[in-house]
């Protein structure tokens, strides 16, 4: 199976003619209608009729979901598409945040903290999120300049500032 990027996630319904709460994670929130069909973690296709700004989210139509309970059933599903329908990224420094997941974080000294395992947003700003090679507890830093000064996908590294409260590994 090729690789899939989410992109929306269904939240609660909306009315009971089968709208639906859509979150976008895509760079242009609108854009996610664009896709064409996406696709949910057990392969059921679903394709989104019409999309609408709310508040902090967007209200959607989906094809085949007519009433309130069919809008219900699809509450916390994820939708996905193929990683080879994103656009290629021709900027410097620009990136998909899938493209992190796997990557090495160490220090500027060098030290492995461990690897990026995903990067979050839950409303205040991204979040990176690092398994220690060592095991114990994710790592949770903001995803900003500051505190990664460098990815480097050639290299599969990110440079990570830790809060001084966390200790590298030497390597």
């Amino acid at each position: 199976m090729a690789e899939r990027i989410r992109v929306a996630r269904i939240g609660a319904a909306h009315g009971v003619r089968g709208e639906v709460k859509l979150w976008s994670f895509t760079q242009d929130p609108a854009a996610v209608a664009d896709y064409g069909p996406l696709e949910t973690q057990d392969g059921r296709l679903v394709a989104i009729e019409s999309l609408r700004a709310a508040k902090d989210h967007f209200v959607a139509r989906l094809a085949g979901v007519n009433d309130r309970e069919a809008a219900e059933a699809l509450r916390n599903v994820e939708l996905f598409i193929a990683r080879d329908v994103l656009p290629p990224i021709e900027e410097a420094d620009t990136f998909y945040y899938a493209d992190l997941v796997g990557l090495s974080a160490v220090t500027a000294e060098g030290a492995k903290l461990g690897t990026v395992s995903a990067v979050h947003n839950f409303g205040a700003g991204d979040i990176i999120e690092i398994v220690p090679d060592a095991g114990g507890a994710p790592l949770m830093l903001s995803f900003t300049e500051t505190a990664v000064p460098k990815v480097d996908l050639q290299a599969r590294l990110i440079v990570v500032v830790p809060p001084p409260e966390i200790e590298a590994k030497e390597d």
